[in-house]
């Protein structure tokens, strides 16, 4: 019986090798022969959509005079705001922030002239679980630029994030289907090397990962509406002698 656990494991060591690691969610096996014990992985993926979506847009205003600077700023959140409005987006949708004042005269390390002594910095902010909408009113957001609106880029692109925020409605789904297929990971083995299972030794659940569907370089999840939610289930059992 020892030989052909022997020739088993090395045949299951071999293909892993071969897939490098990929278990296309029928799971992964390692075997421990010396405790009569094998480890299996499970994995269950889905792909989801995002329910919420998160879209700061930011501009700034500059000059020389403080109350012409806020004359400027308050001109560009009226036409941020209409804009916004004009794509559909409610009053509950759009929150505008706090200014924030910067006086480069007042700055310590200042080095130099200033050209500019006033920047205004504006916050909008767009949330919205209509993701959609979203993504269709940011393809026009150059519509601002033409407006004379400067948006900002000192603090990262005014992006949307489109977030998943309903992973507990399939978290229990997720990790049923994971353990089950680790479990038909360990009984093919099982069966395969002529013994069965003979109960849970110990098992970890993974963290939920939530990851782009289109997994293209430079890209991030949550510049992406359609994402891949995966978990991996870890199981050792115990093998009958």
């Amino acid at each position: 019986m020892n030989n052909v656990f022997t020739v088993v494991a090395a045949a299951i060591l071999g293909v892993g090798i071969a897939l490098g690691g990929f278990f296309g969610g029928q799971g992964l096996v390692e075997s421990r022969l010396g405790d009569r014990s094998v480890t299996v992985k499970g994995l269950s993926e889905r792909d989801v959509k995002a329910d919420l979506a998160l879209w700061p847009i930011r501009f700034v205003a500059t000059g020389g005079n403080v109350e012409g600077v806020q004359a400027q700023i308050a001109v560009s959140t009226k036409a941020v705001v209409k804009f916004l409005k004009n794509k559909g987006f409610s009053d509950d949708e759009i929150s505008v922030e706090s200014p924030e004042v910067t006086d480069r005269m007042a700055q310590a390390y200042r080095s130099g002239p200033v050209d500019v002594r006033f920047i205004i910095s504006q916050l909008v902010m767009v949330r919205s679980t209509d993701v959609e909408k979203v993504a269709t009113a940011n393809r026009s957001a150059g519509d601002l630029v033409s407006a004379g609106i400067v948006l900002s880029s000192d603090r990262g692109p005014s992006r949307p994030s489109y977030l998943f925020k309903s992973l507990n409605k399939v978290k229990g789904e997720m990790i049923e289907e994971a353990m089950s297929r680790a479990k038909q990971a360990a009984e093919t083995f099982a069966s395969d090397s002529g013994t069965r299972l003979n109960g849970i030794r110990r098992a970890y659940q993974g963290q939920f990962q939530i990851l782009p569907r289109d997994n293209a370089p430079g890209i991030q999840q949550s510049e992406q509406i359609e994402k891949t939610v995966r978990v991996v289930s870890t199981i050792e059992y115990l093998l009958a002698n």
